[in-house]
């Protein structure tokens, strides 16, 4: 892979892969160092994209095994038994939760930018609104007037 569509990966889809192992890791620091170690494995000689799927899943895979691996290596990797629901919800709950989950991502990723990435730097990043400003090269105010109507757009479709 050449340095250029190296780049054009990288900057393409960082924050959906930190995103993503934020979710997983639940840690800034953790998912930042497997988020790096997942582009430095996506563009190793080793790892090839084949075009089976599209990018954005094919480095959330390198990144979802990558943390396994390190969930295994500190042994906190620990099996769900079967048949017992996770955190106590019932099954019902599980899948209302999911197809929730799972509508509010649809929207997520239909939402037209700066709306899209200033809420996932936002909520996923959990950057501040001063700190996004910065990012987008304006002010504070700017983020959170943005990050409003983002709210806004994805309830609107959340509601359709």
């Amino acid at each position: 892979m050449n340095s250029a569509t190296c780049e054009r990966i990288y900057n393409a889809y960082y924050m959906r892969v930190f995103s993503y192992v934020m979710t997983l890791a639940g840690d800034r620091h953790l998912a930042e160092e497997i988020t790096q170690d997942t582009f430095f494995r996506a563009f190793s000689s080793t790892a090839e994209f084949r075009n089976e799927s599209d990018e954005a899943t094919w480095l959330c895979s390198i990144a979802k095994n990558r943390f396994m691996d390190e969930m295994r290596k500190q042994g906190r990797l620990e099996p769900i038994p079967d048949g017992l629901p996770a955190g106590g919800k019932s099954v019902e709950q599980q899948a209302a939760d999911r197809d929730s989950s799972f509508r509010i991502h649809v929207a997520l990723h239909a939402l037209e930018e700066p709306y899209r990435e200033v809420f996932e730097l936002r909520i996923f990043g959990e950057l501040s609104f001063r700190e996004i400003g910065t990012i987008f090269g304006k002010t504070e105010n700017w983020a959170r007037v943005t990050y409003h109507r983002a709210r806004l757009k994805l309830q609107e479709r959340m509601d359709e």
